[in-house]
């Protein structure tokens, strides 16, 4: 066994890459001609020779050194590696010293930033810090328990916002497995209570969807008593049947009357980040009797930047509730939404004018397009569309006049 004394007079002849001084149970100190000593442990595992660095001499003295081949041989008797335990702990040691709930799940949202639409990093930023942060956000992430987790859900649910509740897990489940790829937490608990939830019933938009349903509707909507805004998009609505959100938020930059085609930026589409950025816009065209609304319109809003302008500040545009409304004030509601026209537009349709579902679908922009050249028009069925549009909007007069019903049957 090695003594303090030989430690310090140990030298390597110069001919000699190194030379190792034995001290017992596998560990040595290793000298090299120029005088550096290093200690080492030697171990086998799975019959293959491994050696662990325990620091340099005299920094480590032998005592020290003992000590570490000591706790080593102790992490190798209960099934752990010491080499690659280490490995984990320097691992570790690049991990900044913040390792609560808080802290993991604020880097994990600004990291994928970039990669995100501004729409859901605002929502997972509000799940975040109104259902998260409170309750176990001073909490160090890998000590959470799942019962933790789910007693702050159970809070989600018991507001009846059972849908906010399956996305606060889904937060968590992305919060939980960057802090696991980081070394902060051992597993992703969400996991664990993913069967403890309250199911949740998804429910659709309420829409009418039948040719005499929608002619009563259609009249009722030509009859509100509104302003000459609402009373516009009401006309609209049913004949584009886009998404509320894009509908509203129209901007005259973005319509070409004279060759009767709207294009939505693709940046305002719901689609991912990436498909916003690569994506094509989304273009629906304009039958002539929407040219003539739209014309109509543009002496009254046309000097500012949106179509649909919101009452009080024309520099921002209708609100969703203003269309609510109305619909409720025709007496619809619980029966048809805004976003209903989609599915009216898409079931009658496909149903009774039996127009296919895929010119229907990329009417809807259910497909997030990306552009590959020379192929737009086949892509979007563009021509398709236009003859498609023009036809509904001409059967959407006939059922308010009441000669189009019978074309369902």
């Amino acid at each position: 066994m090695l003594t303090d004394p030989h430690c310090k007079n140990a030298t390597c002849p110069a001919d000699k890459a190194r030379v190792r001084l034995a001290d017992s149970g596998g560990l040595y100190l290793e000298v090299t001609p120029n005088g550096a000593k290093r200690w080492f442990w030697k171990y086998r595992k799975d019959g293959k020779e491994g050696r662990l660095a325990l620091g340099s001499y005299p920094a480590v003295s032998l005592t020290a050194a003992r000590r570490g081949r000591d706790a080593a041989r102790l992490q190798k008797a209960e099934g752990i590696d010491p080499v690659q335990a280490r490995k984990v702990e320097k691992a570790k040691a690049l991990i900044p010293a913040n390792e609560t709930l808080e802290g993991t799940a604020k880097e994990w949202l600004e990291l994928n930033r970039s990669n995100w639409s501004e729409t859901h990093y605002v929502r997972e930023k509000r799940n975040v810090e109104k259902d998260l942060i409170p309750f176990l956000g001073r909490r160090p992430i890998g000590a959470i328990e799942p019962i933790e987790l789910l007693g702050v859900i159970r809070r989600v649910e018991e507001r009846g916002a059972l849908d906010v509740a399956r996305r606060v897990r889904f937060t968590a489940g992305g919060i939980w497995a960057y802090a696991v790829a980081t070394g902060r937490a051992s597993r992703d608990i969400s996991q664990d209570i993913k069967k403890a939830l309250k199911p949740r019933i998804k429910e659709n938009y309420a829409a009418i969807i039948d040719p005499e349903g929608l002619a009563q509707l259609l009249r009722a909507s030509a009859a509100y008593k509104g302003g000459p805004i609402v009373r516009a998009a009401l006309k609209i609505a049913p004949i584009l049947f886009q998404r509320p959100g894009n509908l509203r938020t129209m901007k005259w930059v973005d319509l070409d009357l004279e060759k009767a085609i709207w294009s939505i930026p693709s940046e305002d589409m719901k689609r991912t980040k990436a498909q916003k950025i690569n994506g094509q816009d989304h273009v629906v065209p304009l039958p002539r009797q929407v040219v003539a609304i739209l014309r109509d319109l543009h002496q009254l809003t046309g000097r500012g930047p949106y179509v649909f302008p919101g009452m009080r500040d024309h520099e921002k545009p209708l609100s969703d509730a203003a269309i609510r409304a109305a619909l409720d004030a025709l007496g619809y509601k619980g029966i048809h939404t805004w976003h209903g026209y989609r599915a009216t537009g898409r079931t009658i349709l496909r149903q009774v004018l039996k127009y296919p579902a895929d010119v229907i679908e990329a009417q809807l922009a259910h497909k997030g397009q990306i552009t590959h050249g020379g192929a737009y028009d086949r892509a979007t069925f563009l021509d398709e569309r236009a003859g498609m549009l023009q036809v509904w909007t001409d059967y959407l007069d006939g059922l308010v006049s009441g000669t189009g019903v019978d074309r369902s049957s």
